[in-house]
């Protein structure tokens, strides 16, 4: 294992030298063995109480001193000037057989950036994102990884008193659509430009060879923009919601970043919302896409100059360049919906195929999940009960039926195309809340149990089928919040 700089060694102002604070009477929760042997970690980094002081920010990594980034965004809406990394250390970069990974820690205390703010994560935040973020990985979409979870008796003031806790996260990078807006909307052109060459040298090296730099940038910020468009059309088909999806939480690699108010939904609702102090729906599940694309058209808007010398001909090149979002969710869109319904083949048509389905699911107030394992298992008598109007399902069913069966391929091999991409278990918001209260209590075993079986979430796990199921009739939504 080594240390490589790399966003570090810009220096500052791209990255600021900072201090953890203290965390008393750290005990490490949970830690991510098989993540751990990816990064190639010694043993002496990362198991004994060493690691604990280590990952809990109490001890530095050796030959290296943390580091914030300062970035800006648009929250809600609305420009804020000033954000960065208020309790988000940089505490390693490694260079691995996967290539270079960094390791960040969240609620080490405040940063120069921190607002006012303690700097700290609560349990019930950091045993989510590190839930979430693992349950993500597993079904192959593009995220942060979670590496340790490390708690500690200190109080922190939230919606009501909690315990503090620091998740280390793992990532290529942490880098953000912020970022770049920060340098571009405070008229730091040549430092946007500096930050542009590092993302592009260090994470987009198959365009080296593009000499001329508003090309090269062009055929980056498009990469950048496919890749958001593909990540969403994956949250959609899984039924995701992110919650807070501002600017400064989208990266800059297409990952899934900071998982706050999250949530799969259960109940297919198109305008389901999973953060109640989203009152207005902004970041609703149908509303994703969109926002998606409006967060891709602030990230051009901010990187223009790197697109051309004359104001009005690097606008024009922006707006040329963000199509590439809708080409891009709507042919990933269709290919994953077709495949969850075990079709291979566009055909004109699936589309409406796939909304009658939605439709109906929302009728009924169906599972989202549930409903598209369900329909793997081909048990008409089964499903039919799911929904309001078995009758208008039935018509569907049939219509499905026959699309499938013009491909040519057996019920057998598209029931087992149909098991890999549709999952039995998801985070349920439940599940995390079961297991934080375990966790509250000093009993790490139903976090234990609840990550085995998101690890594999296409298994049937037959033993534990209760992780499977939404939350009992009659007990009260929870209600998930950006605090944290």
């Amino acid at each position: 294992m080594s240390a490589r700089m790399t966003l570090a060694a810009l220096g500052p102002p791209y990255a600021t030298v900072a201090s953890a604070t203290l965390l008393p009477g750290a005990e490490r929760l949970i830690g991510n063995d098989a993540l751990a042997a990816e990064l190639g970690l010694a043993p002496q980094a990362w198991h004994g109480p060493e690691a604990t002081q280590l990952f809990a920010g109490n001890r530095p990594w050796p030959g290296y001193a943390p580091r914030a980034t300062v970035y800006a965004g648009h929250q809600f809406g609305r420009y804020t000037r000033q954000l960065g990394d208020g309790r988000a250390l940089l505490i390693a970069e490694l260079d691995t057989g996967q290539g270079r990974r960094e390791l960040q820690l969240k609620g080490a205390g405040p940063t120069p950036y921190a607002r006012g703010s303690d700097g700290r994560a609560v349990l019930r935040s950091s045993l989510r994102e590190y839930l979430a973020s693992e349950a993500m990985h597993a079904l192959g979409v593009p995220t942060t990884r979670a590496l340790s979870l490390v708690t500690s008796k200190l109080a922190v003031q939230r919606e009501r008193t909690e315990t503090a806790a620091v998740v280390c996260r793992v990532a290529p990078s942490f880098l953000r659509f912020g970022h770049f807006e920060y340098y571009a909307h405070s008229a730091q052109f040549e430092r946007l430009a500096v930050l542009a060459h590092h993302v592009v040298a260090q994470h987009f090296p198959h365009l080296a060879d593009v000499a001329a730099p508003g090309e090269r940038h062009a055929q980056w910020l498009t990469e950048v923009v496919e890749r958001q468009a593909r990540l969403i059309a994956m949250w959609q088909t899984l039924g995701f919601c992110h919650g807070v999806m501002n600017t400064d939480n989208c990266s800059v690699l297409g990952l899934t970043l900071d998982y706050g108010p999250f949530g799969f939904m259960e109940r297919f609702r198109a305008h389901h919302v999973c953060n109640h102090s989203d009152t207005e729906g902004r970041y609703a599940y149908r509303a994703q896409p969109a926002i998606g694309q409006w967060n891709c058209a602030r990230l051009l808007d901010a990187c223009a100059s790197l697109l051309h010398d004359e104001p009005e001909a690097a606008g024009e090149r922006a707006r040329a360049i963000l199509p590439a979002y809708e080409r891009a969710y709507n042919a990933t869109v269709m290919q994953r919906w077709r495949a969850k319904l075990g079709l291979h083949e566009a055909r004109e048509g699936d589309a409406a195929l796939v909304n009658r389905l939605l439709t109906l699911m929302q009728q009924g107030r169906c599972d989202f999940t549930l409903s598209f394992r369900a329909l793997g298992d081909q048990d008409l008598g089964a499903l039919r009960t799911r929904y309001s109007e078995p009758a208008a399902f039935d018509a569907w069913w049939a219509d499905w039926q026959l699309r499938a069966a013009s491909e040519g391929v057996g019920e057998a091999e598209r029931r087992e195309r149909m098991r890999r991409v549709n999952p039995r278990f998801v985070l349920r918001n439940h599940l995390a809340q079961t297991a934080t209260e375990a966790a509250e209590r000093g009993d790490a075993s139903a976090l234990q149990d609840l990550l085995r079986v998101l690890q594999r979430p296409f298994d049937e796990h037959a033993a534990s089928a209760r992780f499977a199921q939404p939350a009992p009739a009659g007990q009260p939504a929870l209600e998930v919040s950006c605090s944290s």
